[in-house]
């Protein structure tokens, strides 16, 4: 039976935090009006992920279903959390993800009241486990933190980015018409930290003429573990933001631009870089701050040969090996 929304949480061994997104949801206010469901997907959990909402579904009187994606990878949850929606829209929501009470409200309203619009994102307040070093404070916004003000405005891809897929509302029938099954770009599996996924969708929806909007009234809290602002922690991730740059920015292109851009890009990358360092080199001891910037000023330099590499690599993966 089809509804007016549906909220998507991928997870993976998320059971010790589903329980506090899960209420937040069950807590929503002003949707008497609103037909709307929660679905979580289970990617692929080593824990009890499932027991969780089996308790919950046996308590609650709400449409809140289960199902399990085996693929690793956000980009794979993401998907199966959209083909198994039944709502016009869908709310992604991370298993670390609050949600405001009247999130749902708000993010259906603003559907409602912006037809072109395919995706919004909502603001998102940073509640950290430990403080973050001050250092990194220009970079939190790296982190899923998200504050453009008090009224909506509209993102422009190559201006102005995107909004993270943390919070994010989308157009079901345009994601399932404008962005591709499986996307390059997977997420962040195991060691690799390799990020982009939620750019690489809506840009296909950019690409598809639909609009990308910020509605500041739907707010989320984003709980930051301590580990995700460890310096070693923030300089990978970093360095695999810089990694997926080059397949982002080929997206935004037509495809006879992309050779020359290309071109271009390396020379314009090499360049930063280089200033980079030589404004750090004359510095006694380069700040954490300086350290993560050389580490995604570093992928995204070699950014097109990493991802021709793992384009090949995947290519590679799909033909079975045989024993000489």
């Amino acid at each position: 039976m089809n509804c007016d929304f549906t909220v998507v949480i991928p997870t993976y061994n998320g059971a010790d935090r589903l329980p506090a997104v899960l209420e937040r949801l069950r807590s929503q206010i002003h949707t008497d009006s609103i037909t709307w469901e929660i679905v979580v997907v289970d990617n692929n959990s080593g824990d009890a992920t499932a027991a969780v909402v089996q308790i919950c579904q046996q308590t609650w009187d709400f449409p809140l279903r289960y199902c399990f994606e085996a693929t690793q990878g956000l980009a794979f949850a993401r998907q199966r959390g959209v083909t198994e929606a039944r709502g016009q829209w869908v709310g992604f929501l991370d298993d670390d993800n609050l949600p405001d009470p009247q999130w749902v409200r708000a993010a259906y309203e603003f559907g409602l009241a912006h037809p072109r619009a395919a995706a919004y994102g909502s603001k998102i307040v940073g509640v950290f486990e430990h403080d973050p070093p001050a250092e990194l404070q220009p970079m939190l916004f790296y982190l899923a933190i998200v504050d453009r003000g008090t009224q909506p405005s509209q993102y422009h891809p190559k201006k102005n980015g995107a909004p993270p897929g943390a919070g994010l509302v989308v157009r079901r029938e345009a994601w399932l018409n404008a962005v591709p099954p499986q996307l390059f770009l997977v997420g962040r599996v195991g060691k690799t930290m390799v990020a982009g996924e939620d750019f690489e969708a809506l840009f296909y929806l950019h690409r598809h003429g639909w609009e990308i909007w910020h509605n500041p009234a739907m707010q989320i809290q984003h709980l930051i573990a301590a580990n995700r602002v460890e310096p070693s922690y923030f300089i990978n991730m970093m360095h695999g933001i810089g990694l997926c740059r080059h397949h982002l920015r080929m997206l935004l292109l037509a495809r006879w631009q992309q050779p020359i851009a290309s071109i271009g890009y390396l020379l314009s990358d090499s360049y930063k870089l280089l200033r980079h360092w030589m404004g750090v080199r004359v510095v006694p001891k380069p700040s954490l701050y300086h350290t993560c910037e050389r580490a995604r000023l570093m992928g995204t330099l070699i950014s097109p040969f990493y991802l021709l590499k793992l384009r090949v690599d995947r290519i590679v993966a799909q033909f079975p090996h045989h024993n000489s």
